[in-house]
């Protein structure tokens, strides 16, 4: 176990490590030394055996050349007394020992497997040129001697096939190969010496350096580690560690430097810990939320003071029987999957508080881990939404109320998306307008329901929120009904839609046009006296024409065709003056047709109105002045429509003239017709000499049944219905007293520039 210790020490891993490094090191040296030196020492042995050999092929040269076969023999014999040569042979091309150092060997026959012939014979035809390294060969013989066996080919030179020797032919390119066999034992030798020296020396560096490096190693690390951990006690008990033993400039002393401010930051860090846990468990106990940790077997293990107000919490008793008294675990316990999947669950539980209150709560759990990862306890975290849940009743109440209020409005009330107008939702009173319910409308664009109408313009005016009159919707069943639309701003699930209430208009049309109907009929009977007094010349014309016609008969006079002639023509005027004044008495009475508009000029229509009632006035002493505009833009209106207004004003005036004549005898009779164009509209004025009206009533004159006149002289509907036709016209009637001395009311239409024909807006 001491040693165990030591070795698990740090000096101990130091001197292990750098001993073993040590060991590596010294022993590749070794290794390698030894390895060189043994290559170094074949390699030299082999270099000088192939030297001798090629100085012994050179001295056999001459010998060869004149077959001096003694003078070979002695040759060989000679060189094989070399030291550690121990044989030279010589071998022909048919691998016949020629010459031998060992006489026994000669003309004995070589095999081409042999290893003296193999390296040349191994391929066919055999080699004729091989490196050094291919040429030599290592065998170690039974006695344990290495020896090194260098063969030395003998090329057939031209001296060899040629004067003076002619022994062989100029095709052989070898006539044989020299043999000569080396002994290591020598080499070996001095190898095995250097090996052991080596040895020697790599043991004494390893040993004396392993020396030195444990005494550093104790010296230097194991004595300053010791005093540093005595050091760590002291900071560990809020002291610095003293600088007296160690020399600040070290790594050692710049250690114990860091470790005392080492030791300054972690007491700062730590008052710092302490006071954010302060801070945290404020928090955890001021948060406006129930808080409540849990661990796996559902018992408390904390809570704060918001939990504790509200309940009697007691750490180490199940959540389940201190939330709700249950003596079991919930059914759907956010708390257990926690546990089972580490992951954040939610859920809405319902309980009783201390003072038996219903309680509601939105549960959230969060798991708590311990260092290595593992859940240890789930944070409960409860929101208390008993107001809430109590507002929400409410809302749905109010929803219910406000719903209810929507289905029962008796217009329908469409929910238009506000850039496509596409219709997203309705009211119940849709079906009974339309003949569909809003479910069978919705996704279909609120355009689509018009009829006889521009879907652009009406688009356009619809997003502007401009009131739309009179338009036409077509129901399920194909009927067409008349509608008056309006349109309004809002949110639906925040993004903008258009409110739009369409109301059904037509009975009401329907009951306007009887009474616009029944108005002319007033107006055809107070047209009568004038009708009268128009037909009237014509036909005292024509009876005079026909009594003088009737009198030339009975006297048997003859006609000149001169004065037959005139007659004729007088007759004829007068008769078309007459059909005139009743095709013209007809159609105003007509009742209309289609109610498109048209381009009309005011100017004509207003002075074909007045010509009704010409006689009629001059005969009672009116007085008519004309100030009409020449040049005047037409105007997009119904002409019978737009004649039946001026002539309800044109009665109205006389009615206010004669008015005021019952009372003032001298009063002036006069109407003042005019027409004009300002800042683009077209207007035409009916002014009057009577007595005017009251500021007061002036925001009453239009509405319908009120009249200023004596009972039994008015209906109340004139200007009530004139002015229902200029809203259809797009434009309006005003109604002021006259800024001229003695005259009395003024009427004007104004016809704005939306409402000018085409080709009659002004520049």
């Amino acid at each position: 176990m001491k040693l165990q210790h030591r070795l698990h020490s740090l000096p101990g891993k130091i001197i292990l490590a750098v001993g073993l490094t040590l060991f590596c090191c010294v022993a590749a040296w070794a290794f390698m030394s030894i390895r060189f030196q043994r290559e170094h020492s074949l390699q030299s042995v082999i270099e000088s055996t192939d030297r001798l050999s090629d100085t012994t092929r050179l001295a056999l040269h001459y010998a060869m050349l004149h077959n001096s076969r003694d003078d070979i023999r002695q040759i060989v014999r000679n060189t094989s007394r070399q030291r550690s040569v121990e044989s030279v042979k010589i071998f022909d091309h048919s691998g016949i020992i020629q010459y031998s150092s060992t006489p026994s060997e000669e003309q004995t026959v070589v095999k081409n497997s042999a290893p003296a012939c193999a390296p040349c014979h191994r391929a066919e035809p055999p080699l004729r040129t091989l490196d050094l390294t291919a040429r030599s060969r290592l065998s170690t013989a039974d006695d344990g001697i290495r020896r090194i066996h260098i063969l030395t080919p003998i090329f057939n030179e031209a001296s060899c096939s040629g004067p003076p020797c002619h022994a062989h032919s100029p095709d052989t390119r070898i006539l044989g190969a020299l043999d000569m066999t080396v002994s290591l034992a020598t080499s070996d030798a001095a190898s095995a010496k250097f090996e052991r020296n080596t040895l020697g020396m790599a043991a004494f560096a390893f040993l004396s350096t392993s020396w030195i490096m444990i005494l550093l190693v104790l010296g230097l690390v194991k004595e300053p580690l010791r005093r540093l951990i005595a050091g760590t006690r002291l900071l560990a008990a809020g002291k610095s560690i003293p600088l007296d033993r160690v020399d600040p400039d070290d790594e050692m002393g710049e250690l114990v430097i860091a470790l005392n401010q080492m030791g300054k930051d972690i007491s700062t860090k730590q008052q710092e810990l302490n006071a954010q846990r302060n801070l945290y468990r404020n928090f955890f106990n001021n948060v406006p939320c129930l808080i409540t940790v849990v661990d796996r077997n559902f018992r408390i293990l904390d809570y704060n003071d918001e939990f504790a107000e509200h309940f009697c919490p007691v750490v180490g008793e199940h959540c389940f029987k201190t939330w709700k008294g249950r003596e079991k675990k919930c059914q759907n316990c956010p708390v257990e999957k926690t546990f089972q999947d580490g992951q954040s669950h939610s859920s809405e539980e319902s309980g009783i508080h201390s003072d038996g209150s219903p309680a509601h709560w939105i549960v959230s759990t969060q798991p708590l881990r311990n260092e290595d990862g593992e859940i240890y306890a789930a944070l409960e975290m409860c929101l208390n939404i008993s107001a809430r849940r109590e507002l929400e009743k409410k809302l749905a109440l109010s929803e219910k109320k406000y719903h209810d209020i929507f289905n029962h409005i008796p217009n329908p009330v469409f929910v238009l998306d506000a850039e496509s107008l596409e219709i997203q939702d309705g009211n119940q009173a849709i079906f009974s307008v339309y003949g569909r319910h809003a479910e069978q409308l919705a996704g279909s664009s609120f355009l689509e329901l018009f009829v006889h109408a521009s879907p652009e313009e009406l688009g356009r005016r619809l997003r502007m929120l401009e009131p739309i009159h009179q338009v036409q919707h077509q129901r399920d069943d194909g009927e067409i009904r008349s509608l008056d639309i309006m349109a309004s701003p809002s949110l639906s699930d925040g993004r903008p839609v258009l409110l739009v209430i369409t109301r059904d208009i037509t009975t009401r049309l329907e009951t306007e046009q009887q009474l616009i109907q029944a108005s002319k009929m007033t107006t055809l009977g107070e047209m009568a006296t004038g009708v009268a007094h128009e037909l009237n010349q014509p036909l005292t014309v024509i009876q005079t024409i026909g009594g003088l016609m009737r009198r030339r008969v009975e006297k048997n006079a003859a006609l000149e065709p001169e004065l037959l002639r005139e007659l004729y023509e007088g007759i004829s005027h007068n008769v078309e003056r007459a059909t005139d004044i009743i095709t013209h008495l007809r159609e105003f009475g007509r009742k209309p047709g289609s109610s498109e508009m048209e381009a009309v000029d005011g100017n004509t229509v207003l002075q074909r109105a007045y010509a009704m009632f010409d006689r009629q006035l001059t005969a009672h002493g009116f007085e008519t002045q004309w100030q009409l505009a020449p040049d005047l833009p037409q105007v997009m209106a119904r002409a019978n429509r737009l004649e039946q207004i001026f002539i309800n004003l044109i009665l109205n005036a006389r009615d206010a003239v004669n008015s005021r004549r019952e009372q003032e005898a001298d009063a002036p009779s006069r109407i003042i017709l005019s027409s004009s164009v300002n800042t683009g509209r077209v207007l035409f004025s009916i002014e009057d000499s009577g007595t005017g009206f009251p500021p007061a009533i002036a925001s009453r004159l239009f509405e319908p049944f009120f009249t200023t006149k004596d009972v039994g002289k008015g209906t109340g509907l004139g200007l009530s219905i004139s002015y229902s036709l200029m809203q259809s016209f797009g434009g309006t009637i005003e109604a002021a007293n006259s800024t001229r001395p003695d005259m009395g009311a003024r009427f004007t239409l104004v016809f704005p520039a939306s409402a000018l024909a085409p080709q009659g807006k002004p520049d």
